[in-house]
């Protein structure tokens, strides 16, 4: 390609500071470095986790000005030195969580983090500390080395995988956030069983990921659950059995539904970033046997209070980052299996905007009227 080695002049959306629109800029993007890869970005999803970070209500601490976005995919432009296993013209899924393969946590095989990401302190810089993007003479900080709302990224080579030459950039960006963290949490760290009952608390794109994923494992009643119920029929769409909204009861959802499943149910799943909310899925797990799995992530200052006897009589309560895959390896794998139509989330996608109307994405977020928006380039 004729831009290899050179730096390129492109679009990109810069978030300046908190509570304000993000900035459709002219930036600069270098070439890579050791270990890096220059990926042109085909399209990119509008996740809730970015427009955390645009209100304030991250729970890391974010450097600004910053390029946001972190579910993508694209096409390999350029890589630098010591990058063997990609090349230009190969199309990728960027990687919010890296795998390096060597730290304790990747070689653990009942773990998928990485030493090396970038979530509890961020850096806001590549692993040798510097950035690719400058702006009006700035430099651009970095967004767990990804940073997707551009024209092109620079990543480094744990966090950017090649997919099947044949998928469709502009759905599966999806795998590289949303879905895979709902619907993994249901088939790779809940492990549904045929025939269980599962509760979903939570009805966005990555709660309707899980009840995807529970319909695939093959439970026998999953029950949606939002206090929106217009959301109640795309749960249905993609295999919810029932759905309740807790503000038409009375009493405590958790009572509601261990009445409906015989003292409660096999699998729960929080997935909206509630302590009261987690507090009653695990409430609604059966006393003895259920498991419950926190995907949606809370306030940095948020905690949960349990009797220890809900625990120690037989619940089960765990986390689910990324839906426990392990990135490099298993995001290539979703893909071939939504290329084989083990799975179709299609139907996730509600919107599609040009990354001019980015601000646009984010009010149909806020307001409830999107599921996903995919921004295209």
């Amino acid at each position: 390609m004729a831009t290899i080695g050179k730096v390129i002049k492109c679009k990109a959306a810069v978030c300046w500071g908190t509570k304000q629109p993000l900035s459709i800029e002219v930036i600069e993007v270098a070439p890579p470095k050791a270990d890096e890869v220059r990926i042109k970005i085909v399209a990119t999803g509008i996740c809730r986790s970015d427009d955390h970070i645009i209100s304030g209500k991250s729970i890391s601490e974010i450097k600004f000005p910053v390029i946001l976005g972190h579910e993508a995919a694209g096409i390999v432009e350029s890589v630098g030195a010591g990058v063997t296993d990609l090349q230009p013209g190969d199309k990728v899924i960027p990687l919010f969580l890296p795998q390096c393969g060597k730290c304790r946590c990747c070689i653990n095989p009942d773990n998928n983090l990485c030493n090396k990401n970038d979530f509890g302190n961020p850096k806001g810089m590549l692993f040798e500390k510097t950035t690719r993007f400058t702006c009006k003479g700035k430099p651009i900080y970095n967004l767990a080395n990804t940073s997707t709302f551009t024209e092109y990224t620079v990543v480094p080579d744990i966090s950017v995988v090649k997919i099947d030459k044949d998928a469709p950039l502009d759905k599966v960006c999806l795998i590289g956030c949303g879905f895979s963290t709902g619907y993994g949490s249901a088939v790779n760290v809940a492990k549904v069983k045929p025939g269980s009952t599962c509760a979903v608390f939570g009805l966005g794109g990555v709660g309707l990921s899980v009840i995807i994923g529970c319909k695939v494992a093959g439970a026998s009643r999953i029950i949606a659950v939002d206090i929106n119920s217009d959301k109640f029929a795309k749960a249905k769409e993609f295999g919810a059995t029932e759905c309740i909204n807790p503000k038409d009861y009375d009493r405590p959802i958790h009572e509601v539904l261990a009445e409906m499943t015989d003292d409660g149910v096999d699998y729960a799943f929080e997935v909206v970033g509630n302590p009261g909310v987690m507090k009653s899925a695990l409430l609604s797990s059966h006393f003895g046997c259920g498991k419950t799995v926190i995907v949606g992530v809370a306030p940095s200052d948020a905690t949960i209070s349990i009797d220890p006897m809900v625990i120690l009589t037989g619940r089960v309560l765990t986390g689910a980052f990324f839906g426990g895959w392990k990135s490099k390896t298993d995001v290539p794998k979703l893909v071939s299996d939504y290329m084989n139509k083990k799975f179709d989330f299609d139907g996730l996608i509600t919107h599609r905007l040009p990354l001019e109307k980015i601000n646009e994405g984010f009010e149909l977020l806020r307001k409830g009227e999107s599921i996903r928006t995919v921004l295209t380039m």
